[in-house]
């Protein structure tokens, strides 16, 4: 058996003997001889020679020779060590709606080695990178969970002591899917003498795979002879050709690719016979209200069997419809619509229904909410002083509704600016105004509002009135020891007293810290003369110690008499609030503020305690810390924390201050709503839906949306896609003729989803019935000189047909301009001209109403410099994914964008793409490597100026191989190695080196440190004598690097044996023996060392003037034909593995030559 590495030379000699010259064949039991194979035969040998053999070389081969004497035959087992072939028999056994099974079967070739285990891989279609899912040693593994509906491909690969083999792959992908539940409630909707209208819900769950049918099935009551009537992809259908009077069963079954579902059966058997229903009219509530200029929905339930005709009356009067005034019918509903509503709105809506059963009839009241009249007047003028006044009025006309304030406003002379003279709502017809400037001129008028939310025209101005009075600033005694700081004990009385004086007589106020006393403490009691004030603090606790204030106010002014008071008790808890701050899974910061009541007593230290909010108890984390900042850690992920912190003093432990309660996540939540969906593109099955991003998308990428759906007459939302969505567009089929359904939106970050959208209004699936509503929202997005550049929205009703077109109309100009997208650009215009613009929307069934420019464009140019906007100044991408580089700009002219890389031109390939709009320029680069990594640069340039934006990339991959392997230490059992860190890091940290070793006598390698994290390593445990080579790989979080080996190196020591001693002579010689002399060994077996040379600092090297001279005791330089040009600086340095050392002298050449 010969055994042969991988990628090796095969050579099979063979000596040959025979006469005549025998014929000599070579062959192989199991298949065929390369065809790049060297067969050499000659008369005394032959000989096959393979290269870069495989493990598919591996075999018996045969060499047969043959002459006229007879044949001879020879066998040569040759067995290629090599990773292993394909598993084989590779299947899927089994499939559910979250798992698959694998199974397979042994390679066919181990590679000369056992098989250890076997690597399971998957890749979902839409991606082109296999990610690992276990490491096995079975032949079979189920592979879960995986998502319902998703599509892969899998693979399994066998691995060796030699590596990893060949993959075998399932060649078609792999649905992950079930057949479906079954469909959810089946009702009857309608009945008649030979038909019955049958509805259902959906599948609670699809099994994986898209519903492609429903299937009905009926039978006669008590039979089990169930047969199909009908096959419809809708979720209602009717059942035809029933005989009248007969009692009928119904069941149905969803149908996906993988099967038939179980039946879902109507609870009760149906007589075919005529339905009678009376007819019925409940509406919601019998009061609307709705503000002038605002639209109005009223929706009426209604039912009847056979369907009832809707009449509605205003008044007493049929109610006239018109453009803006709409009524519409459905089978369960009536519905009044009013546009714009004004005041004439208003009043009593009467709806009647009737078919052959009878009529009924419903009162409906709709009041119209408008502006409420002005204050009436005059305004009445009470208690004019120096600094205030007061103001009386009476209310007018309300609009509708209630009077819920009114607003004061004021004007002081000579300004012309009125002014809110309160900014809180003014409940009663009276206002006292103060803050008046004494001799100064004023005016007043007020503003009602009524509780629509509407505000009145103001009342007539009272006209000038001018603020004076006689005043006498107000003053106060106070007994001396006030002055100095008052001490009470917890527990006792004090009292603060005052004399007081002023005109008008001044008001008491006691204030506290800045506010108002509050006199229903029992413990404080106020009371006030015309004189005199006192406090009486009772019983007093930490909390009444402070800066008591005595407030006198009058119209001369304000006193204010400052009492400090220091009462000793524990202290009080540390202000607030508990910030709790940089929150993640396992820990979080806390920060408070010393307490702004220390009890009369320095605060000692402060308590830390934490609890779970479902639990009771508290647990210590610090019980004695003298800062106001602390870093909590080891908490758990996904539990719910409050922390307390408590302040001590020499009183004792006094309150805590407790936190608002924390969740320990990472800081990402899910996104926002989206905006309501937009419907356009209506039709009888079907219709398009548009949205817009969230605003906040919690902190991680939106991944997708998902949209759904909500029948009018149903109450379930169900989902209308079945993959998630990345577009803002969705077209909705598998719609019900002329039934109405609203849509809502939700988008999906790795938070998970977020909350739903605002539904929509209830859209009709009906094919174009009316000209469609006019476009909202015109507005000028760009004009120049001679362009103007219009914009607007889609309406919000399209008459039931998609929007065709558009056309842009302009005052003084007979042309129209039809478009088909919601902006226009209009040119031929006078710079300088003002012009007026409108637009109009188109279907199938006529035009819009015109939508006017809400005010007239002067044609001229906009100049802008450019800016340029950054979202990031830092991009960092995996290599093999891509990367999108967005860049928004503004700037008129339009500027020229250019990109640099590292100062070059950016030069765009099949990879690297650049592609500028007018408002944003992108870099997209697919499958990114280590080559993109760099500075690029973004300049902007117009006719105003230049702008530029620098952006970093950087390129996550396993770095590159480390560099520069060098032996610095050999001994007889150990080596020591160092080198130079990889030139490319792959944009991260290295963690560590690998660092492995081999005995050149063979190719396997074994791992010496998996872990080294220097960049040097002593290799121990060697064997004297033996060769050895290193290799080393480097290794951040995104992998390894590939490795690089050192040069051969032999484990021994940095000396050799002594060399024979010299000089050996017999220096006298008789019979009884003889003196023998010698001198030492050339070489006494030290390291011999390495010397170099130099001359101010630069090495020298041997030429035709320099040379050196080295014995194993010193070293000579010689130099001939001396110039002043060899003067210098000459040093020497010797250098072992024991060590180096050095010697300077410096030469002086002089004279002339």
């Amino acid at each position: 058996m010969i055994n042969i590495r991988a990628a090796s030379t095969l050579r099979l000699f063979v000596p040959i003997r025979g006469r005549p010259a025998p014929e000599v064949k070579w062959g192989k039991a199991e298949g065929e001889i390369k065809e790049t194979a060297q067969i050499d035969n000659t008369g005394s040998y032959a000989s096959l020679v393979i290269e870069n053999v495989d493990r598919f070389d591996s075999g018996k081969y045969t060499l047969t020779a043959e002459n006229a004497c007879g044949v001879k035959s020879a066998f040569i087992s040759v067995r290629v060590l090599d990773s292993p072939s394909p598993p084989t028999n590779f299947i899927v056994k089994e499939i559910t709606k979250n798992s698959v099974t694998l199974t397979w079967e042994p390679p066919l070739l181990d590679g000369g080695s056992k098989i250890k285990h076997y690597i399971v891989e998957k890749r979902e279609s839409t991606r082109k990178v296999y990610s690992s899912i276990t490491t096995c040693n079975k032949m079979s593994w189920k592979v879960e969970p995986l998502p319902e509906g998703g599509i892969f491909f899998f693979r399994v690969l066998a691995e060796n002591e030699y590596g990893v083999g060949l993959p075998a792959k399932t060649i078609e992908p792999i649905k992950i899917s079930e057949k479906p539940q079954p469909p959810g409630k089946v009702s009857v909707v309608d009945v008649t003498n030979s038909t019955v209208t049958l509805a259902w819900e959906k599948p609670e769950h699809d099994g994986g795979s898209r519903i492609s049918h429903y299937e009905v099935e009926v039978a006669p009551e008590g039979s089990e002879a169930w047969s199909v009537c009908a096959s419809v992809k809708a979720l209602e259908t009717v059942v035809t050709n029933l005989l009248k009077g007969e009692e009928y069963q119904f069941r149905v079954v969803a149908v996906n690719e993988k099967g038939k579902s179980d039946p879902r059966q109507l609870v009760q058997s149906v007589v075919a016979k005529d339905l009678l229903i009376d007819p019925a009219v409940r509406p919601k509530v019998s009061t609307y209200s709705v503000q002038v200029g605002h639209d109005l929905k009223i929706e009426v339930p209604v039912a009847g069997h056979p369907k009832p005709t809707i009449t509605w009356t205003k008044d007493g009067a049929p109610l006239k419809q018109t453009t803006r005034v709409n009524v519409t019918d459905s089978a369960h509903q009536t519905t009044l619509t009013i546009k714009d509503a004004t005041r004439e709105d208003g009043g009593m809506y009467s709806i009647n229904i009737t078919n052959a059963l009878g009529s009924k009839d419903a009162t409906i009241e709709v009041i119209t909410l408008d502006k409420p009249g002005p204050p009436t007047g005059p305004i009445k003028l009470e208690e004019i002083s120096a600094e205030s006044i007061t103001l009386t009025w009476e209310p007018q006309y309300d609009g509708g509704s209630a009077i819920t304030g009114y607003v004061v406003e004021w004007k002081k002379h000579p300004d012309t600016h009125w002014m809110k003279a309160s900014f809180t709502n003014i409940i009663d017809t009276q206002f006292r105004i103060t803050g008046l400037t004494e001799d100064c001129a004023y005016e007043f008028r007020v503003i009602a509002r009524n509780a629509a939310g509407v505000y009145s025209h103001p009342s007539q101005s009272t006209g000038e009135i001018t603020a004076k009075d006689e005043i006498e600033a107000p003053t106060a005694t106070m007994d001396s020891k006030f002055k100095d700081l008052t001490v009470v004990h917890a527990g006792e009385t004090f009292v603060i007293d005052a004399d007081y004086a002023g005109k008008p007589l001044p008001e008491v106020i006691w204030l506290k810290d800045g506010k108002e006393v509050d006199k229903t403490t029992q413990r404080m009691e106020v009371k006030t003369t015309l004189t005199h004030t006192i406090l009486t603090v009772k019983d007093c606790i930490r909390v009444d110690g402070g800066n008591f204030v005595l407030k006198l106010v009058n119209v001369g002014g304000v006193k204010l008499v400052p009492v400090n008071v220091k009462v000793l008790d524990r202290p009080g808890p540390p202000d607030g609030p508990l910030e709790v701050k940089g929150v993640t899974a396992e820990k979080c910061y806390l920060h408070w503020n010393h307490p702004s009541q220390d009890g009369g007593a320095s605060i000692n230290h402060y308590m830390i305690e934490k609890r779970e909010t479902s639990r009771l108890s508290w647990t210590m984390v610090e019980p004695k810390i003298q800062a106001i900042s602390y870093k909590i850690t080891k908490l758990l992920p996904g539990n719910e924390y409050i922390f307390r912190v408590t302040a001590v003093n020499k009183y004792g432990v006094g309150e805590p201050l407790e936190s608002e309660p924390v969740m320990a996540r990472n800081p990402f939540t899910t996104p926002s709503a989206p905006s309501t969906p937009e419907a356009s593109a209506i039709t009888r099955d079907s219709m398009v839906l548009t949205w817009e991003r969230p605003e906040d998308n919690g902190g991680a990428e939106i991944e997708g949306y998902i949209l759904e759906k909500r029948d009018k007459d149903g109450i379930r939302w169900t989902k209308c896609n079945k993959k998630r969505l990345s577009d803002l567009r969705f077209r909705c089929s598998g719609l019900t003729e002329g039934h109405s359904y609203e849509f809502r939106v939700s988008a999906e970050n790795a938070a998970g989803v977020g909350k739903p959208s605002a539904p929509s209004e209830y859209i009709k699936a009906c094919d174009a019935v009316y000209p469609p509503g006019p476009p909202n929202n015109p507005k000028v997005t760009d004009h120049s000189s001679t362009t103007v550049s219009l914009s607007w929205s889609r309406p919000i009703y399209d008459g039931g047909a998609q929007i065709s077109g558009y056309i842009v109309e302009m005052k003084e100009s007979a042309d129209d301009d039809e478009v088909k997208a919601l902006e226009a650009t209009i040119d031929g215009f006078t710079t300088g001209e003002e012009y007026s613009f409108r637009v109009i929307a188109v279907n199938e069934k006529g035009k819009s109403d015109a939508k006017p420019l809400a005010t007239p464009v002067v044609v001229k140019d906009i100049t802008m410099e450019p800016i340029i906007n950054l979202l990031f100044d830092t991009y960092s991408v995996k290599a093999g994914e891509d990367l999108k580089i967005d860049v928004p700009f503004r700037g008129r002219p339009q500027p020229e964008v250019s990109w640099k890389k590292d100062g070059q031109v950016l030069k765009q390939t099949t990879r690297v793409n650049v592609l500028t709009s007018k408002t944003s320029s992108k870099i997209v680069i697919k499958d990114a490597t280590k080559d993109d990594i760099g500075k690029y640069e973004i300049t902007l340039t117009n006719s105003v100026g230049t702008k530029t934006a620098v952006i970093s990339v950087i390129i996550l991959d396993k770095p590159g191989p480390p560099s520069n392997i060098k032996v610095d230490e050999v001994s007889a059992d150990f080596i020591s190695l160092s080198w130079d860190p990889p030139a490319y890091d792959g944009g991260c940290q290295i963690n560590n080196y690998v660092v492995e070793k081999r005995d050149t006598t063979t190719t396997t390698w074994q791992i010496v440190s998996a872990t080294v994290a220097r960049t040097s390593i002593k290799v121990t445990r060697l064997t004297q004598g033996t060769e050895y080579q290193f290799r080393i790989a480097s290794e951040n979080r995104y992998g390894k690097s590939t490795a690089i080996d050192s040069s051969p190196v032999i484990a021994r020591y940095p000396f050799e044996p002594p060399g024979p001693p010299t000089d050996l002579h017999v220096v006298h010689a008789t019979k009884y023996g003889m003196l023998v002399n010698w001198a030492i060994p050339a070489s006494d077996a030290k390291p011999a060392p390495t010397i170099e040379w130099f001359k101010d600092g630069r090495e020298l090297k041997p030429t035709a003037q320099l040379s050196f001279k080295h014995t194993f005791e010193s070293t000579s330089l010689f130099l001939k034909e001396t110039t002043r040009l060899n003067s210098g600086t000459y040093e020497v340095k010797v250098k072992n593995s024991l060590g180096s050392a050095c010697a300077t002298v410096k030469l002086l050449i002089q004279g002339n030559i």
